[in-house]
């Protein structure tokens, strides 16, 4: 890159100045094409709007108040901040589903059971913890394992230089295990993370060899890496209890879930019941919105100690309760891989949640 100094020059009788050999009075548009702007300060202008700063650099660089619109305009919507990923960084012929619900619903536990059971159906099953407290896969693995994000600081964040098994571990029954990690709270975009994760994946061929993916996504709605698996994923699947919080939560998650569905391909697969006996609430719910359960686990306490233990279902000694759920896992796998047809489903306003749910 060149720079240019303004300078006097002499023409038929008459000084003008000149910037890169250009009248800076009558050649104004040829000195636009050969400069550049940058502004004193590495930051937006704090007495403009972001918008306005955006129109003001747009207009700088010569583009038109249409161009400027078009280039600055959320894809995802109004209002959306969500980080772009590569569009072309796809994850190819597996099938993919991404594990949604309220922080502590249990979607951790539900998806590790669910990767072992479409493993026991003979499919090649990798899980991505998108949550950067990287316990998504723990009962998988038996320990927490590196993230991807501390895989990448041992290297320098020289993505080359790492190996597939600095961050993919073999768990459980074959179930291959990803934790993508997040920056420190505060610090930085979820989103960015799971996207790197995607294009490592990819560069080191493992998708190839995957049959199901499996994203375990954190539970605030508003964070960058809760909606990044949504523009990798086929399927959305909702874990929630029949409680008003986990029902309220749910509503949130099928409206982020629609607002992603307008420009990508996923789309609702269903709700999971988890830690409940009885499914009146959420049946009251899907049938407000249309939405339809898939499967139901109980209120278990084998399924709490599973994972004190450290262990999936499929690892406990056998009973009758332990045998019930596990076949309620193997015939959730196996209805999600035979597929189905995506729920259309509206969500509520929020007062009218607060209508509908309770006893009469």
């Amino acid at each position: 890159m060149s720079s240019f100094s303004c300078r006097d020059a002499h023409r038929a009788g008459e000084f003008y100045r000149t910037v890169a050999g250009y009248d800076i009075v009558r050649e104004t548009e040829q000195i636009k094409t050969r400069i550049g702007y940058m502004s004193q300060r590495f930051s937006l202008y704090e007495n403009l709007t972001v918008v306005e700063n955006i129109t003001f650099f747009g207009g700088v660089y010569g583009l038109s108040r249409p161009e400027i619109r078009r280039r600055s305009a959320p894809p995802d919507g109004e209002g959306s901040l969500q980080v772009q990923l590569d569009p072309k960084v796809k994850i190819g012929n597996a099938k993919v589903f991404a594990v949604y619900g309220k922080g502590g619903i249990g979607k951790s536990t539900t998806s590790s059971n669910l990767s072992v059971a479409f493993s026991k159906l003979g499919k090649r099953v990798l899980q991505i913890g998108c949550d950067p407290k990287h316990d998504s896969t723990f009962t998988l693995t038996k320990k927490l394992m590196p993230t991807v994000i501390d895989a990448l600081e041992a290297v320098d964040f020289h993505a080359e230089e790492l190996r597939l098994d600095d961050f993919v571990f073999k768990g459980y029954n074959g179930v291959m295990c990803v934790e993508a990690g997040g920056p420190p709270a505060g610090t930085g975009c979820g989103g960015y993370v799971v996207g790197q994760t995607v294009k490592l994946l990819k560069e080191h061929h493992l998708l190839e060899d995957t049959d199901v993916v499996i994203f375990d996504v954190l539970g605030d709605v508003v964070c960058g890496g809760f909606a990044a698996p949504l523009q990798h994923a086929d399927r959305a699947l909702i874990v929630t209890a029949n409680d008003f919080d986990s029902i309220f939560a749910m509503n949130r998650i099928v409206q982020a879930i629609g607002a992603k569905a307008k420009n990508y391909n996923v789309r609702l697969g269903g709700v999971i019941a988890n830690r409940s006996d009885a499914t009146d609430q959420i049946d009251k719910f899907n049938s407000a919105t249309g939405l339809r359960t898939l499967a139901h686990f109980p209120l278990l306490d084998e399924i709490r100690k599973s994972r004190l233990q450290k262990s999936t279902l499929f690892e406990l000694p056998d009973s009758p309760a332990v045998q019930a759920v596990q076949n309620e896992y193997l015939r959730l796998a196996a209805q999600l891989w035979a597929g189905g047809d995506p729920l259309p489903a509206v969500p509520m306003k929020d007062r009218d949640i607060f209508d509908l749910l309770g006893f009469d």
